[in-house]
């Protein structure tokens, strides 16, 4: 009896763990992700043996289904403000944003268990991860990444609207977006990781990050995440056994051409949380190693990301106050970046040889690394941008209320905004969208607008209760600026948000405007002066009496003052409205 007793014991115990491990350990060859429902139900059980993890659901995505956050707290606090005055650092960690990347979910569930079987949830430290971010695209499952090794399936890049996910944060056209956005806001993460796996040219490295690019962070946590914690993220990965690289070898050639360190634009990810000062990263395993060591370097990542935040909690969280003290009084903001050529660093690489055979589906020539030929060299590394376009900040933006979206989505980021108390005639700065381009094709879901040319003009412009005030000396000044800049990169303008203004809504009948115009040159002769200038240089308007009818149109007291102009009054000085 005595033996059959300890048999089940062992039974029990052997049950015991292998309840906690996660569907990727126990699939035969790991090489095997958990499905969405796995996942949830993965987070659902082991949050029932312990006071120190927590679920909660935010908002509904596209499919239908909330976004769940899994919260770990060392003393079971999970009320973000009580934690904030405790002056405990966050930290956010997101997964699945592209489901075909799937590292991050499977190691992320294993990290979960470890630091709670472990006891080792720092107690200066709350770590908030998105279990699945894209979950639209996580059900539907399939094998479309033909370019990677494994795993036998997974999710697909775009979500139940076919979006990419990482493009939507500054136009949020997903529900998906507007409930991570509400994670962000209400958490306040000091520093943020969003796990994913490359694309690209072959090499010898499991792991390649991407950290916000230092010319555009805030140059107090630029100066510390260069000099201290990138460091020290590549030093403790490489003793881990995962050497580490800087994303893009090959995205623009081949990898002996150097690598480019990757812009992220406000509408990804990391480029969304650092107009917010939030230290960012991104881990980008390789797409061609096996899904076993992905994702557990993606998992020794976040170890030694936890660790060297937990080591430093005090610092960052300094840090973090000064550079939103720094934003709330900058008054520059920069608006487009081009790379810097003029400064080039150097980097030891180590990759394949890269070489060329005939092909046997076309018979032309084609590339293929040879992993026989491993090397080691230095190359070239640009990590240098500069501001390709820079604004003064205003002394406040006012929003008409009509521009639903833009006011929804400024609440939903914190921003603070007052309305006006009563109709209020305003002399300020409106611009005048002087010409602009447009891709000729949708991308994701919109056309978007660069290279704007702008003609401020001082004017006075009627403005009504209820429309909105925002100053511009806020901690989010970065992102207020950029978005509603229409020369920024990834500003609403970019994104279609005012696209009515682009069309005129009143014209003129030629026969009926012939007299009138005849009557204005008559009495115009700067007007008359103009037009006969105007067709000494254009021969198409002088053959064209359509267009000269315009031509007088266009600048008579007829024609609509709101063409064309931007909606959004930028007022230079302090004033003082009646607001609340």
């Amino acid at each position: 009896m005595k033996y059959i007793g300890i048999f089940f014991l062992c039974c029990f115990c052997f049950l015991q763990a292998n309840a906690q491990l996660t569907p990727f350990e126990l699939s035969k060859d790991k090489n095997y992700t958990a499905t969405y429902q796995e996942v949830i139900a993965y987070y659902q059980k082991i949050a029932k043996t312990s006071p120190q993890i927590k679920l909660f659901n935010y908002g509904t995505t596209d499919v239908g289904l909330p976004l769940t956050l899994i919260v770990l707290s060392h003393d079971g606090v999970f009320n973000p403000s009580t934690i904030k005055k405790q002056d405990k650092r966050v930290l956010l960690i997101n997964n699945g944003i592209h489901p075909g990347e799937p590292e991050g979910i499977d190691a992320t569930m294993m990290l979960t268990r470890d630091l709670l079987k472990k006891h080792a949830i720092p107690n200066n430290l709350v770590i908030c991860m998105v279990a699945v971010y894209n979950i639209d695209g996580c059900l539907n499952r399939g094998v479309s990444r033909i370019n990677q090794n494994g795993p036998i399936a997974y999710g697909f890049r775009g979500n139940y609207r076919n979006l990419d996910l990482n493009r939507d944060f500054i136009k949020a056209d997903s529900k998906n977006a507007l409930a991570l956005e509400e994670i962000i806001n209400t958490w306040k993460p000091d520093v943020f990781l969003d796990n994913h796996t490359s694309d690209g040219a072959d090499y010898q490295y499991v792991m390649t990050l991407i950290e916000t690019q230092k010319d555009k962070q805030n140059p107090i946590l630029a100066n510390y995440t260069s000099k201290v914690l990138t460091p020290g993220l590549y030093a403790g990965i490489k003793n881990k056994g995962f050497e580490m690289i800087p994303y893009g070898a090959g995205e623009n050639g081949l990898p002996d051409s150097g690598i480019v360190s990757f812009l992220e634009l406000p509408r990804f990810a990391t480029g969304f949380t650092a107009q917010r000062n939030i230290i960012s990263y991104i881990t980008e395993t390789h797409m061609l190693k096996p899904f076993d060591k992905r994702v557990y370097a993606t998992y020794t990542f976040m170890e030694i990301l936890i660790d060297l935040i937990k080591k430093d909690a005090k610092n960052i969280g300094d840090l973090k106050l000064k550079a939103d003290e720094q934003v709330s009084s900058q008054q520059n903001f920069a608006l487009n970046w081009e790379l810097d050529t003029t400064k080039v660093d150097t980097i030891t690489f180590k990759g394949y040889t890269a070489s060329y055979k005939p092909s046997e589906v076309s018979q032309q020539t084609r590339l293929y690394y040879d992993r026989d030929k491993p090397y080691t060299k230095t190359i070239k590394y640009f990590d240098n941008y500069k501001a390709s376009d820079s604004v003064k900040k205003p002394w406040a933006y006012i929003i008409p209320q009509a521009w639903g979206k833009v006011i929804d989505l400024f609440r939903l980021n914190g921003v603070k905004m007052r309305r006006l108390n009563n109709d209020t005639t305003l002399n300020l700065e409106m611009y005048y969208i002087n010409d602009y381009k447009t891709v000729s094709k949708p991308y994701e879901g919109h056309y978007l607008h660069s290279k704007v040319n702008l003609i401020p003009v001082e004017t006075k412009v009627k403005f009504y209760k209820g429309d909105y005030v925002v100053m511009v000396n806020q901690p989010l000044n970065r992102y207020i600026v950029e978005t509603l800049e229409p020369k920024g990169v990834d500003s609403f303008f970019a994104w279609n948000f005012f696209d009515s203004v682009l069309g005129e809504k009143e014209y003129f009948s030629d026969y009926v405007f012939e007299d009138v115009a005849a009557d204005l040159l008559k009495k115009d002769p700067a007007l008359k002066a103009k037009l006969e200038e105007e067709k000494l240089k254009n021969p198409q308007l002088a053959g064209s009496a359509k267009q000269q009818l315009y031509f007088v149109y266009r600048y008579s007291p007829y024609f609509e003052k709101t063409y064309l102009r931007y909606p959004i009054g930028r007022i230079l000085s302090a004033l003082n409205l009646n607001t609340k």
